[in-house]
């Protein structure tokens, strides 16, 4: 989720050299505590998306602690961004100037991906997102060796998408919107680029986040007889869009993606978003054989069934987990972000390996449709297609 140009920032962090031991008892208990912290939205538009990631952070964490195998207490730590750059390095900095804590899961955006992840590289202290999102995040000559992605990124959504419509709704007409984020500017040219590979003739508009009243643009995606529309952004300002696109009497298909894919939707577009499809390079917890047990500790532990991205959070604090413990009690930064950058993980929602430049191995992308006030979970873009 990003499109920003890289600012290289000269912070000073209070970290000293990162040495960072827990030297624990018998059980996990009377040692020094490492702390595991999450970054992504906790308030603000978009906070069920940071919401559904942190609850599976913690439910790791919570269940580690519980197993008493451990020479050391985990800890959760809190980094509220809103979801917005203009907060993210305030957030990081947080997290890096608590010595104790060894690794971040996130960012979970994009746009403070960008941001804050100069400040990690300086500091040593490994981030693993499990849905930032934009290609360009992992470009070496960016410099962010901290960071790791743990999904596919948007180079696989956006192609996802426009094969989707390519091959099995044959569009011929796509109006193509981004809210002029980061992660919708970089999503959107993935989309355009497939839709114009397959034939397909595409009008893109770019509006902005918390436009007021999007009774235009809607009359606009009308009047351009286009089959089928793609909206990259995220659900807050897609609710609002969906209910304009009904009241204009918009009868083709509408796709967007991971930003969108939160039963928030649902609750605020109401009957307007029934039939929009929803991407996500991540599976349904509740659905696949796998993830069924995460999906019942984490119904038991939240009140409600887990959401975007929290099994794969849950894993990814796991896998950091499983290299702590291999660290015998001495866990230094730098040491655990080059530990997990090699090593290879098998999760419950899939196995988590990148290359050299910290890009995820794996390219699945899986499509969701809201039926009957619910999003329903299709499949593998790549095997509904054939």
């Amino acid at each position: 989720m990003l499109n920003k140009t890289i600012v290289k920032l000269a912070i000073p962090l209070a970290v000293g050299a990162m040495a960072l031991t827990g030297c624990g008892s018998d059980s996990g208990s009377g040692g020094d505590a490492l702390k595991i912290a999450f970054q992504g939205p906790l308030s603000g538009d978009n906070v069920a998306l940071g919401e559904n990631m942190q609850n599976g952070v913690k439910l790791a964490i919570d269940q580690a602690n519980a197993k008493g195998d451990l020479d050391f207490k985990l800890e959760y730590v809190a980094a509220d961004d809103q979801g917005l750059p203009d907060k993210a390095t305030a957030a990081a900095q947080k997290v890096i100037d608590d010595e104790s804590v060894v690794a971040v899961v996130g960012p979970a955006f994009s746009g403070p991906t960008n941001t804050a992840s100069p400040l990690y590289a300086e500091s040593g202290l490994v981030t693993v997102s499990p849905s930032a999102t934009n290609p360009l995040l992992t470009d070496k000559a960016n410099g962010f060796t901290s960071f790791l992605r743990g999904v596919p990124n948007d180079n696989m959504q956006g192609a996802a998408m426009a094969t989707y419509y390519a091959k099995k709704l044959k569009a011929k007409k796509v109006y193509l919107i981004d809210d002029k984020t980061d992660y919708g500017v970089g999503l959107a040219g993935v989309a355009e680029k497939g839709l114009k590979d397959a034939g397909i003739t595409v009008v893109k508009k770019s509006v902005p986040q918390k436009t007021p009243d999007y009774s235009a643009t809607a009359k606009d995606v009308v009047n351009s007889k286009a089959d089928a529309l793609v909206y990259a952004g995220y659900y807050q300002d897609l609710a609002p869009f969906a209910k304009k696109l009904k009241d204009a009497g918009y009868k083709g298909a509408g796709i967007s993606g991971d930003g969108s894919n939160d039963s928030k939707f649902i609750e605020l577009a109401g009957d307007a978003s029934e039939n929009w499809f929803l991407t996500c390079p991540c599976t349904d917890a509740t659905v696949e054989a796998g993830t069924k047990k995460f999906a019942a500790d984490y119904e038991k532990e939240f009140g409600r069934a887990p959401g975007t991205y929290s099994a794969e959070a849950y894993d990814i604090t796991n896998m950091i987990i499983d290299q702590v413990k291999g660290m015998k009690g001495d866990v230094q930064r730098e040491a655990l972000r080059d530990a997990l950058a090699k090593a290879t993980y098998k999760g419950l929602t899939k196995t988590f390996s990148f290359d050299e430049n910290g890009e995820f191995k794996g390219t699945d992308v899986y499509l969701y449709q809201v039926k009957g006030g619910k999003i329903g979970y299709q499949g593998n873009v790549n095997e509904l297609i054939g």
